[in-house]
């Protein structure tokens, strides 16, 4: 290998360990202690950030590491390939590189199916039947794994694969997937389906990190459901926490990033194949646009809400795209003038900011705003104005200046 393309010495590289953030202190400080488990284990530096709700920012991390060192690895703490995974993340990554031109940012990929998970969720239940005095060998025990829930099919796919490679091999009775939220079969209802079956025991394993609201909930439904059915013993189980084998995991997620190995499940990813139902998502220009506007919801990190996640969000985000063709199309004027007149405009909710490429090279300077999925298109300095005056401050689009819709 010749000098220029050698791999970075360790000493001259660190690792972000990124999650998702939490209204709960405890939460965020189990993601800094798994950070420095893992800079204990991998002998390099390893500092944590957070999506939204915790500081630091990616970025702001990124840019704190960039003084120190040559390369970068973030490496994600999500248990999922959803929108995280595949949209918010790697648009903080795209940003930073950006940034940092000399900096080498390698963007890992999710947790994902791992033994090294199936061995930790096996002693979770383990000690959910010590608890019930029950023994899976002897007794039917059933085993019901409650995750999040996503709107992402490949997430929602992955927890009914991790209930079926956690029944092959062990003595449960049977292993479901469900969910707490957002999509279906929901706790309550497969806990019910489960009953219909009359096992011993019910234990109820919640596929979390922390202990957080949505950890509550789940341990709530287990209860509520074993004071419901007095002749199932149910009780649920502690989540994953900061077990040392989520390093084995996070060591293997390292690894592949930073040889640039990472694999991701495209061949069922909504925004890459047009699957049922999802029809709307391929192609990527709702994501980018959902990802920019995710970002800009969670911007204030310091004055957080009590309510679970509300967002500190203007009306509308315009995404201005400054690539190199809509640049030199004059685009930085646009962007400006969009920003003045929002500025002067008593009734203008909105946060406007850069974009990369939206991919309309050579239509002229671009603007998507969204939520109304609206992109303007071939837009000089009187059209900023336009759009300020009628799409942002009387929510009527601009029409003639329309590119597309989504």
């Amino acid at each position: 290998m010749s000098e220029a393309t050698a791999a970075p010495a360790l000493d001259d590289e660190a690792i972000l360990l990124a999650g998702h953030g939490s209204r709960r202190e405890k939460s965020n400080e189990q993601v800094r202690e798994l950070a420095a488990e893992l800079e204990g284990r991998l002998r390099i530096p390893v500092d944590a950030a957070f999506l939204e709700l915790a500081e630091p920012a990616i970025d702001d991390a990124i840019a704190g590491l960039a003084a120190t060192v040559s390369q970068v690895t973030v490496v994600h703490l999500s248990l999922f390939a959803a929108s995280h995974v595949k949209n918010d993340v790697p648009l903080a990554v795209t940003q930073a590189r950006e940034s940092h031109p000399d900096l080498t940012i390698n963007n890992g990929a999710h947790l994902g199916l791992h033994p090294a998970l199936l061995d930790l969720l096996d002693d979770r239940a383990t000690a959910v039947e010590a608890e019930l005095g029950v023994d899976r060998e002897a007794d039917e025990v059933s085993v019901v794994v409650c995750a999040r829930g996503s709107s992402d099919p490949d997430a929602n796919a992955d927890v009914h694969k991790l209930a079926r490679l956690l029944y092959e091999g062990r003595a449960f009775d049977r292993c479901e997937a469900s969910f707490i939220g957002v999509t279906e079969p929901l706790l309550s209802e497969t806990l019910h389906d489960v009953a219909k079956t009359r096992p011993d025991a019910v234990v109820v394993l919640p596929y979390m990190l922390g202990d957080g609201v949505l950890t509550g909930r789940i341990k709530e439904g287990a209860r509520e459901f074993d004071a419901e059915y007095p002749y199932v013993d149910a009780a649920p189980g502690e989540p994953l926490g900061t077990d040392p084998r989520l390093l084995d995991v996070l060591g293997d997620r390292w690894q592949e990033a930073r040889t640039g190995s990472v694999e991701m499940s495209c061949d069922t990813c909504k925004y890459k194949v047009e699957l049922d139902g999802y029809e709307d998502d391929k192609g990527g220009a709702r994501a980018m646009l959902r990802a920019l506007t995710h970002q800009a919801e969670h911007a204030d990190r310091e004055d957080v809400a009590d309510d679970p996640h509300v967002h500190d969000a203007p009306e509308k985000h315009v995404a201005v795209c400054t690539n190199q063709t809509c640049a030199a199309d004059g685009a930085p004027a646009v962007l400006e003038r969009l920003r003045q007149a929002a500025r002067g405009s008593d009734r203008c909710d909105a946060r406007i900011t850069r974009s990369s490429c939206l991919g309309r090279c050579g239509e002229g300077p671009m603007a998507a705003v969204y939520p109304d999925g609206v992109w303007y298109g071939d837009l000089d300095e009187e059209d900023a104005e336009t759009v300020v005056a009628s799409h942002l401050d009387r929510d009527r689009i601009a029409s003639e200046l329309v590119d597309q819709t989504l």
